[in-house]
């Protein structure tokens, strides 16, 4: 959360000429109802079985550039299958970063309201050490600690795309 996962792939995707596609916003067209809905209705484990089948039908498609949410590759195989499906990119960054960049949207994320700064830094801190492990089997890691302009996203999308190269050769 807070690491430009969408940004990115928007960006990368509109350099490529590919379609793109954010998982949450998949899982929600698809189910009609808001990814807070479902957690709502079917807590996480419900949620996260949604999302895994949700992973598996947007993998098949060809040629696209897909944006999971933070929890994704931490549950059940799917770590391992989007490395066996495509291209990998574990966009990582300091959880000072991820703070300053969730601190200006901390009212429309349901998992940080009512946090104040130090509650939201220690948050990110926790959820960033349980998940490094799974994070950390990606493929390809990319350093987005200095991502903060549009030109540093543009060589972020850059690095990207030169992975994509190397990979195909």
């Amino acid at each position: 959360m807070g690491a430009g996962k969408t940004t990115v792939g928007k960006a990368l995707a509109a350099e490529l000429g590919l379609p793109f596609y954010d998982l949450d916003w998949y899982i929600e067209n698809r189910m009609h109802k808001k990814v807070k809905e479902i957690f709502d209705e079917s807590g996480e484990e419900g949620f996260r079985k949604i999302e895994r089948n949700m992973l598996h039908e947007v993998a098949e498609f060809e040629n696209v550039v897909i944006s999971c949410g933070g929890g994704t590759p931490c549950f059940y195989d799917n770590m391992e299958y989007m490395n066996a499906q495509g291209m990998v990119v574990y966009l990582r960054c300091t959880p000072q970063v991820l703070f300053r960049h969730l601190k200006m949207g901390k009212g429309v994320r349901p998992l940080l309201l009512g946090k104040n700064d130090e509650e939201l830094l220690a948050f990110i801190t926790e959820q960033l050490e349980k998940r490094e492990e799974y994070y950390m089997k990606a493929d390809n890691i990319v350093d987005v600690t200095l991502m903060e302009s549009p030109d540093k996203i543009a060589v972020t999308v850059n690095c990207v795309k030169k992975l994509l190269k190397e990979k195909e050769r």
